[in-house]
């Protein structure tokens, strides 16, 4: 079973049982019965209203464990696993119930568009991926809910990103004539020590020295891999902590430098920042480069159906507008002017200026890319109607300052949205109530302090 790619950008690395990519999870199953025949389960945790079975745990520590089947010495010890797996099913918990405190809603059509990408993805059909699931031990309707459940959590933090994030063109302008500005991309995987709110100096302590213990590990020839599933506590860190690839402004100031100084496989000190401490390996980095693009110069004649224009007779009108630019040789521009129904170019005589091949959609990017320069296509259809194409030219294009800029409000927006979000988490799993019913599942520290 392959694993879903990127399904759904936020929400797959929320989600504890389907960390970072969509999977086949098994149903529960207990070991223990009574008299032979009834499971045995029990709350392993309190989250606010909600609670934690000890069979989801179970599913979600089985997930982590198939996905590592092949490297099982790079997965912490049981114990550690299992408080790690807990802690993100909690957080779990915790954003779908804001989500839903919110009103975000999901619909079974969305569930259903969710389970049709989820089936594409793994080369299956809807119906070959649900016997999937079932023959996996898990529930379709499981499956669904879970699915579901990331959509949320995928529109909480948007809805929490869209509220706290605002980018101006000012700000784009004072990054790009930083004398700090770096250009390029670097593959990064980081491993995360969090500093709770309102954290004590002993707390801080002893975030430090477990920073320090995960550094000692990786020196000692502990791969970066297995330290960050092991010691981190980020919500990537079953992902053996990959940050992937990243634009150098998308770094947080505090750590840029660092990152610039680096050599790909170094590995930095354990670095302090707002949330806790942080050890950053350089695993690759790319060099910025020109960025040249083809433009093209196209008219077009947009025929639209109406309650005065049915499809059939839209189509026939196009055909007979065809027939007059190429067979009776009628200026493509004034017909346009006179019949076309697309409000952005029909007073232009059509003229649609000089755009990038996607820019006005598929349709017209396929068209393009058949036609020579001077070539009028015959009508083709769209979802607005009919049209007719007429290439006027192509030209080579450097749009290198240009997409700087879009990679600098990329960069910047990106910084500011995970700043919030962890920001967000922060604050939302300090407010809960959220209690730890079985010793061994509680954090050593946590233990010590009761």
């Amino acid at each position: 079973m392959k694993h879903l790619s990127a399904l759904l950008l936020f929400a797959l690395t929320a989600a504890m049982a389907l960390p970072a990519q969509a999977q086949l999870l098994p149903q529960a199953q207990a070991n223990d019965t009574v008299s032979g025949t009834q499971p045995i389960d029990r709350i392993v945790a309190v989250v606010d209203e909600n609670v934690i079975l000890q069979s989801e745990l179970d599913d979600a520590v089985r997930s982590i464990k198939q996905q590592y089947a092949n490297s099982p010495g790079q997965l912490p010890p049981d114990d550690v696993l299992d408080r790690q797996v807990l802690d993100r099913l909690v957080l779990m918990k915790l954003q779908v119930s804001k989500a839903g405190e919110q009103g975000v809603r999901v619909s079974n059509d969305e569930v259903d568009q969710a389970v049709a990408t989820v089936a594409q993805q793994n080369r299956m059909s809807p119906a070959q991926l649900q016997q999937a699931v079932e023959q996996s031990g898990q529930s379709f309707g499981a499956f669904r809910d879970q699915l579901a459940d990331q959509l949320m959590v995928q529109r909480l933090h948007q809805n929490v990103v869209r509220d706290s994030v605002t980018i101006t063109d000012s700000e784009i302008n004072n990054l790009l004539a930083s004398p700090t500005y770096k250009a390029g991309e670097v593959h990064l995987a980081h491993i995360q020590i969090s500093i709770p709110a309102g954290a004590s100096a002993d707390d801080i302590h002893a975030a430090g020295a477990k920073a320090q213990q995960a550094l000692d590990a990786i020196k000692g020839g502990m791969d970066f891999t297995a330290a960050a599933i092991r010691y981190s506590d980020a919500q990537d860190a079953l992902d053996g902590g990959d940050l992937g690839w990243r634009k150098m402004d998308e770094i947080p100031p505090a750590f840029a430098d660092t990152v610039a100084a680096m050599k790909p496989g170094q590995v930095s000190s354990a670095l302090r920042g707002p949330t806790g401490f942080h050890i950053i390996k350089l695993v690759d980095q790319r060099a910025p480069s020109r960025q040249v693009v083809t433009e093209y110069h196209a008219r077009q004649i947009l025929i639209r159906p109406s309650e005065l224009i049915t499809p059939e007779q839209a189509h026939q009108k196009a055909q007979d507008l065809y027939k007059r630019i190429v067979d009776k040789h009628e200026d493509f521009a004034k017909l346009a002017k006179e019949n076309s129904k697309d409000p952005t170019t029909a007073n232009a005589g059509g003229d649609m200026g000089w755009f990038q091949r996607d820019q006005w959609g598929a349709t017209i990017a396929q068209q393009l890319s058949q036609l020579k320069d001077g070539e009028v296509s015959a009508p083709f259809q769209s979802e607005a109607g009919w049209h007719i194409l007429q290439l006027e030219g192509t030209r080579k294009s450097d749009v290198t300052e240009e997409a700087e800029r879009n990679q600098a409000r990329q960069a910047i927006g990106n910084r500011k949205a995970e700043q919030a979000y962890e920001d967000f988490l922060r604050q939302l799993r300090s407010d809960a109530y959220v209690n730890i019913l079985v010793p061994a599942l509680k954090d050593p520290e946590a233990r010590d302090k009761t």
